[in-house]
């Protein structure tokens, strides 16, 4: 019941409520993204949502575009600078969502989207994540973020995504609030982000187990 009809409500609710309220800040991060990414503040990019439909997901930008002498993107660690860094360990760059939600692209909580490459790299199993909307935040994000595995992030989307519940996503939201407070889960032990999905091998499989 609430998965079908009041999730989405509630949504849309705490969206238009969110970019209200926030407005100040996102005009105050609107100049100075501007000033510090030397342009377009904004990141926009097409990622699949519910059932795989795509669709442009917009954020603030936290890597510049300094290329190297044969004009390719340098690395992710060095185009995220100090102010694109501030952004994503207060999570400030996600901001932008809101207007995703709005429209019914994404949800507050929900798995995150990624990259539309990553479609044909699924298992099976894995699929299942993009079964609901995509979130701002989701079950993942708030335990451990991009510091576990793929295959246990996708073990929780596919979790989270068969047991949607009111106070599940109440829970995930103070979970969320903590990660973000602690600043966890930023980067990977490897990456300044996270490492690209190339797929799940064949015998490898999920180490996380659901709550009880």
């Amino acid at each position: 019941m609430y998965a079908k009809f009041f999730k989405r409500l509630i949504d849309f609710i705490l969206a238009l409520v969110g970019i209200v309220i926030l407005s100040p800040l996102l005009i105050v991060l609107i100049v100075l993204g501007a000033v510090f990414m030397g342009g377009n503040p904004f990141f926009t990019q097409e990622r699949p949502g519910k059932n795989e439909r795509v669709f442009k997901l917009v954020k603030f930008r936290t890597m510049d575009n300094r290329r190297d002498s044969n004009g390719e993107l340098l690395p992710d660690e060095v185009r995220l600078n100090r102010y694109g860094r501030f952004l994503r360990s207060t999570s400030l760059d996600e901001l932008p969502e809101l207007f995703n939600i709005l429209v019914g692209d994404m949800a507050l909580i929900g798995p995150r989207p990624l990259l539309v490459r990553y479609l044909p790299r699924y298992n099976d199993e894995q699929h299942h994540r993009h079964d609901v909307r995509p979130g701002l935040t989701g079950y993942a994000q708030a335990h451990g973020r991009n510091t576990v595995s793929w295959e246990d992030k996708f073990a929780m989307d596919v979790w989270y995504a068969r047991n949607i519940s009111f106070v599940l996503d109440c829970q995930i939201i103070v979970d969320t609030v903590k990660t973000v407070l602690n600043r966890e889960g930023i980067s990977s032990e490897t990456s300044a982000t996270m490492e690209e999905f190339m797929g799940t091998p064949e015998g490898v499989q999920a180490t996380w187990q659901p709550p009880r």
